[in-house]
């Protein structure tokens, strides 16, 4: 008679599973504290991803999500055969381009710069300085760029005076200075922030490799090209994947509130649309699956610049 006993769980796994409970078990008071925030994530980041089905319905509130009608893509055609999907797709791209490619290398030299400076009190009073701005929240400093840039009253307009500039451009209202307003400002305010993470870095490094280098006679240009450039590169390149992974997502705080009917041609991005049609027009459907077909172009250039950086430099998100 054959033997019909069940087969015996593999050693490997069932010492994992050992292992794992030990571990449970020994540091439990640690995963009681992280579990609130666990938690928290669960029910307000993966819980409300269910809310993505609106975007295939004729969403109506009284009747819910599962009794709403389903109609398939019919928003995602309607909103890729209407205008707007050709103004604001382009705004976003651009917008998010020419932030990447100004706003991205200039904490990496900020904080190769400082990581030079050798007297500590001047490179701690120049982090502080380039720090403050990133505090100040988007409605003030909107503010703040509306009375800087004021043609009447503002330190531009008092420019323009002095130079006998009539009728002076508001920076704010003309569509070809927007992205160089919004653009400028976002370096200004994030810039020393940004540049942290670049600076722990580069605390890293051996000092034995500096002075290795100076008794050798590197300049510190040279010490910075062979010592502190590859120790950032890794850093650099994970960065500038989530960077792209964002790509498409331009800040709508202050994109909108720069926004007016004179710059809308080139202010108008996806997430202000998004907000107008969806909360300022109840279309809660078609905002829904603009914002999804938003979040899955995220994800495709995420995966693709994180794919390429495995490839070219064996460096990657996983």
């Amino acid at each position: 008679m054959a033997n019909t006993a069940p087969a015996a769980q593999p050693k490997n796994v069932k010492s994992s599973f050992d292992i794992m409970l030990k571990q449970t078990v020994k540091n439990w008071q640690l995963i009681l504290m992280v579990l609130p925030a666990v938690i928290i994530v669960i029910l307000f980041n993966y819980v409300p991803m269910y809310g993505v089905t609106i975007a295939f319905q004729d969403y109506t509130p009284s009747l819910g999500f599962l009794g709403s009608p389903w109609v398939g893509f019919k928003h995602f055609i309607r909103f890729f055969n209407s205008y707007n999907a050709a103004l604001t797709i382009r705004n976003t791209v651009l917008l998010s381009i020419y932030t990447l490619l100004w706003s991205f290398p200039i904490p990496v030299l900020l904080a190769l710069m400082l990581n030079q400076v050798q007297q500590a009190k001047f490179k701690a009073t120049i982090q502080t300085v380039t720090y403050l701005p990133y505090f100040i929240s988007t409605v003030v400093m909107v503010s703040i760029l509306n009375l800087f840039l004021s043609p009447e009253r503002g330190f531009f307009g008092a420019v323009t005076d002095l130079l006998g500039i009539a009728n002076p451009v508001n920076p704010i209202t003309d569509p070809t200075l927007f992205r160089s307003v919004y653009i400028a400002s976002g370096i200004w305010q994030g810039t020393g922030f940004q540049s942290i993470v670049y600076l722990a870095t580069l605390s890293g490094v051996d000092p034995t490799l500096y002075e290795a280098a100076m008794i050798d006679g590197a300049s510190k240009f040279q010490r910075i090209r062979h010592i502190d450039f590859p120790t950032l590169l890794p850093t650099v390149t994970i960065m500038f994947i989530m960077a792209c992974g964002g790509l498409m997502n331009v800040g709508f705080e202050k994109t909108y509130l720069m926004q007016n009917q004179l710059n809308l041609g080139v202010s108008e991005v996806l997430s202000t649309y998004v907000y107008k049609v969806g909360l300022e027009s109840a279309q809660y459907s078609f905002s829904t699956a603009i914002n999804l077909f938003n979040t899955v172009i995220n994800i495709f250039l995420l995966l693709l610049m994180n794919w390429l950086s495995d490839k070219m430099s064996q460096t990657s998100l996983l």
